[in-house]
């Protein structure tokens, strides 16, 4: 499994003007210090330049939404607000700033410098990439050098098959290649990953796997949003993934219509991890607390999937994709909820300090690193 360390050197002088940077990755002093965290889902960061307009687009889609209303912000929303609060102390700036003020701070800064400075004061120390979506975000060895930490490969599955598909006259030249590409992966990933709604208890029948493929190749001189896969050809690449026993992340709305090939699987060796849609993560949660092998994304809310699940079921992820600002913001929104569920939990008598500090470091990055062999992949 191979991994890409950061290039450059974490003590490249980058003096950011105005006040130090304040609020370090952990919580508050006397609450629970997390280690430094392992991200096992994000997308990377974009490059260039941003302005207001194009700044809004990427928090909106983050938030899930379209293009704010004229005469509305993007910035007035909870991701917004975030950024605003946790951001501009790393760019040398007072928290809170106005939106104009902190684009041109970054702008003085330049693209790679405020990256840098974001992505190294987020407190996350390793990163699973999701790659081969989009060509225009950083690479896993971009996004190691700006962020001085270590960055894991998650392969996922259909731009792999369509990259397949395009250099595949035949069906069977297809199959053929498709297993040769998902091997040839698996000798460097870290995981594969795949956005499945639904999988049968039982791999597909080759004969419905061939007529899926023969009319996928059919579309592949049509616009890509036509040439997703089909439920035979995703269930065939995904049963093929978990054959490979490389941890297997599933996108998922509702992950409870995946509960039978969760049952079925649970023989193979293989870890699958869920990444449910935003109002099913404690569903998530109690489907990993049902099956040794599944775990799940412990979600914007970790005193809610705590309650569901054993805590070396859950792991943390930011999800960020474009912004190196929504790495800081998902991490440190993490660090507080943790550490006010620690205080909770220690002032009720639940459980020690000592408990809190262990539990929150199995979530930040200790079960992560356990799920994905990270450690004896050698990360840092």
């Amino acid at each position: 499994m191979a991994m890409h360390e950061a290039t450059d050197s974490p003590n490249t002088p980058v003096p950011p003007a105005g006040p130090a940077p304040r609020d370090g990755p952990g919580p508050a002093a006397g609450a629970v210090a997390l280690p430094p965290l392992v991200d096992q889902h994000s997308h990377g960061t974009v490059h260039g330049e941003l302005g207001l307009g194009s700044f809004e687009t990427h928090l909106a889609a983050a938030a899930g939404s379209g293009a704010a209303p004229a005469g509305t912000t993007f910035f007035d929303s909870w991701t917004g607000l975030a950024v605003r609060r946790w951001c501009p102390p790393l760019l040398g700036l007072e928290p809170h700033c106005a939106p104009v003020s902190y684009l041109a701070r970054r702008r003085e800064l330049g693209a790679y410098r405020a990256g840098r400075l974001l992505l190294r004061g987020a407190g996350i120390g390793a990163f699973l990439l999701e790659s081969g979506a989009r060509d225009d975000l950083s690479t896993p060895g971009e996004l190691a050098a700006a962020a001085d930490g270590t960055v894991h490969e998650v392969v996922r599955l259909e731009p792999l098959a369509e990259q397949v598909a395009d250099t595949s006259g035949t069906v069977d030249a297809f199959i053929g290649n498709t297993a040769e590409a998902l091997y040839a992966a698996a000798q460097h990933a870290t995981a594969f990953a795949m956005g499945i709604a639904f999988c049968d208890e039982i791999p597909p029948d080759p004969r419905e796997v061939r007529r899926a493929a023969a009319r996928w190749l059919a579309l592949t001189v049509r616009p890509a949003p036509d040439r997703a896969p089909g439920p035979a050809l995703a269930q065939h690449l995904l049963w093929s993934a978990v054959a490979t026993g490389l941890p297997v992340q599933l996108h998922c709305a509702d992950p409870q219509s995946l509960t039978g090939f969760l049952r079925a699987t649970a023989g193979f060796g293989t870890d699958l991890v869920l990444l449910p849609g935003r109002s099913h993560h404690r569903r998530a949660a109690r489907l990993a607390a049902a099956f040794p092998h599944v775990y799940a994304d412990a979600g914007p809310r970790p005193g809610e999937t705590l309650g569901e699940a054993p805590f070396g079921k859950l792991l943390f992820s930011t999800g960020a994709r474009a912004l190196p600002e929504l790495y800081v913001t998902a991490a440190r929104l993490f660090g507080q909820a943790m550490a006010r569920l620690a205080e909770e939990w220690v002032g009720e008598g639940v459980c020690t300090r000592a408990e809190a500090q262990r539990i929150a470091g199995l979530v930040a990055a200790g079960t992560a690193r356990r799920v994905y062999r990270l450690d004896a992949a050698g990360s840092g």
